[in-house]
């Protein structure tokens, strides 16, 4: 199962199939081959609709959460630890259907956080992806930070 995860098609499929995705209609359209990108949708489901019958705020932070920290961890490769530090959302307008969030990681910021950490030094990079609706309406901003530094012995 471990090799699976590691290639892009295969952790899309796992965590499609993931319970706590499966069931809140979180669906992974897409992860790069390059690991540079991913895309999420979460529908709106009697599972994940509040009180006011738009999406519940946990859902729209939970649909963001591992993409930045599993984009990272195979970007830089096995030479380096890679753990989630810290994260924020703001909610800026109902998502009252459909959302989507897009994640990207393009090299400058990968080769960013080789050179903070080729002297064994840890980063604490942050990241920025906004969750919008079918229209393009931001419904949300996510921001998280990545704890990073080369394994030590490699």
């Amino acid at each position: 199962m471990a090799n699976v995860l590691r290639t892009p098609s295969g952790l899309r499929r796992a965590l499609n199939w993931y319970p706590p995705y499966r069931c809140t209609g979180v669906r992974v359209l897409e992860v790069a081959e390059d690991w540079s990108r991913a895309r999420v949708r979460l529908r709106l489901t009697r599972f994940n609709r509040n009180y006011f019958g738009t999406q519940f705020g946990g859902s729209l932070y939970s649909m963001s959460d591992p993409f930045f920290c599993l984009l990272a961890v195979n970007r830089l490769g096995r030479d380096y630890v890679v753990w989630d530090k810290a994260a924020e959302i703001e909610f800026v307008s109902p998502g009252r259907g459909d959302v989507y969030a897009d994640f990207q990681l393009p090299e400058e910021r990968v080769e960013e956080i080789r050179a903070a950490t080729a002297d064994g030094s840890k980063a604490l990079p942050w990241f920025q992806s906004t969750v919008t609706a079918a229209d393009g309406t931001v419904v949300a901003r996510v921001r998280k930070q990545l704890y990073v530094r080369r394994k030590r012995n490699t």
